[in-house]
């Protein structure tokens, strides 16, 4: 069989543009299911499992998010791992954001010639917009200004010759953080002091020229790695692109984009039971009450609907992950679009609404003792920041470090109590949206009030 052979049976195989690897995202898994909504692009949540089983060859692309690369590939195992290789080696197209990216690397998966810049010699802790330098490439159509996103990126090194760079980091925008220096600041005191203070490079301006989205080929597939997120809620130039990206790497065409027309009305259409109604609640005030708490005690902000910005020191993404994940899940239990039980008797296996409370009951078993404990060692990091410069990892003291070995583990990728609570909310909310085949989407700010509970 000819490689062109190959090439065509993998095209008449693949019936479906994408499939959205959900392992291991957590927030950025959730950023990426509301961008593509959002932009009218098709595509199915797959889990590791999944791919194990060889799903991936009913699709056309895989769609990888952010969140940790480590993580991803031991959920996918060697033979999912094997798997995504084989796919895009007969003619399956990869797309990666940043995590998603890393994946993809040598020390990854190795789908390209490229690898990531040692910890050392990047810039680890940009956050916001930033302006591209654009080769001419088809995923830049539409787009007249390349101003885009990074959150907290790695840095690549390519090998020249055998991967193309379509883009590069030019400058950042005046919405940008480094850690949690804000760019005026950081222009005004001088970023080679601060970087003194901090002990890591803080000066964005060594990211210019370095390499912001990458392409090639792996076999008779095509790959784009990108540590730019086109998924940031509210990224017209992002949607744009991903767009450009959905037709180069999918075949499928976007019609002129309408807002979603599905998207669930904000009115409840039932009742929610006495027994859900009070468990949502307490869950609900207990994490609205918790991101408040850090808003009164200057440990962050929100940057927007779904990620904080955070004090050095503070385990500010594991927060921002537990916020984003547990006010969508709670929008779907306020905001429910059809008759739980009159639905899982038509659909067996759909779950019910007993079940529903249970799930969300055992996440509230985990929640409150892990928020009582977080309260705790945040007010004694927020004690130390007032003397010391407070690392993500190391503190002077010893309780801090206790509280944080307890809630995270000793690594910068989740662990510890917090990764048993968002486990179980992320097999919650990966259910919910596979189920209803779409979720709700609520505003910046405080969630909507709960229908009243059936009496």
């Amino acid at each position: 069989m000819t490689a062109q052979d190959v090439l065509r049976k993998v095209t008449k195989q693949a019936v479906r543009p994408c499939a959205l690897l959900w392992d291991e995202s957590l927030v950025w898994g959730l950023m990426a299911q509301r961008a593509l909504t959002d932009a009218g692009l098709p595509f199915d949540i797959v889990t590791a499992a999944d791919i194990r089983r060889g799903k991936l060859k009913r699709y056309r692309m895989i769609f990888i998010p952010g969140g940790w690369a480590s993580d991803k590939l031991e959920a996918l195992g060697k033979e999912g791992r094997e798997n995504i290789r084989q796919f895009v080696e007969n003619g399956g197209s990869y797309f990666g954001i940043c995590g998603g990216a890393g994946m993809a690397t040598e020390e990854g998966l190795g789908l390209l010639p490229v690898v990531r810049k040692p910890m050392a010699e990047r810039v680890p802790s940009f956050s916001g917009g930033i302006r591209l330098t654009c080769e001419e490439h088809a995923i830049w159509n539409g787009i007249d200004t390349p101003d885009f996103h990074a959150w907290w990126p790695s840095q690549l090194q390519v090998a020249a010759g055998d991967a193309d760079v379509l883009a590069v980091y030019e400058s950042p925008l005046n919405d940008a953080f480094t850690s949690d220096i804000a760019l005026e600041y950081g222009k005004a005191i001088g970023w080679s002091e601060m970087e003194h203070s901090y002990g890591i490079l803080l000066d964005p301006a060594r990211l210019r020229g370095e390499p912001a989205v990458v392409a090639g080929c792996y076999g008779l597939g095509k790959v784009i790695l990108s540590l730019i997120h086109f998924d940031t809620p509210g990224d017209r130039n992002g949607a744009i692109a991903l767009r450009n990206i959905w037709h180069l790497l999918s075949s499928y065409v976007p019609s002129h984009h309408q807002e979603n027309s599905e998207r669930p009305t904000s009115e409840p259409t039932t009742k929610l039971s006495p027994e859900l109604f009070q468990t949502t609640e307490e869950i609900r005030e207990t994490v609205e009450g918790f991101v408040e708490f850090g808003v009164r005690n200057f440990l962050w902000h929100r940057r927007n609907p779904l990620l904080l910005q955070w004090r050095r020191g503070v385990r500010g993404m594991e927060y921002s992950t537990l916020m984003a994940m547990t006010r969508e899940i709670l929008a779907y239990a306020a905001m429910p679009h059809h008759d739980r039980e009159r639905v899982s008797n038509r659909q067996p296996g759909c779950m019910t609404e007993t079940q529903l409370r249970d799930a969300l009951a055992d996440i509230k078993k985990k929640l409150i003792p892990f928020i009582e404990k977080a309260e705790k060692l945040l007010v004694r990091e927020r004690l130390y920041m007032q003397s010391s410069c407070l690392s993500p990892l190391n503190s002077g003291d010893e309780e801090i470090n206790r509280l944080r070995k307890e809630l995270f583990a000793s690594a910068m990728s989740h662990g510890g109590e917090f990764k048993c609570l968002i486990d179980a909310v992320d097999r919650l909310l990966l259910r919910l949206m596979k189920e209803t085949g779409t979720i709700q989407h609520l505003p910046a700010g405080k969630p909507p009030d709960l229908p009243a509970a059936e009496s």
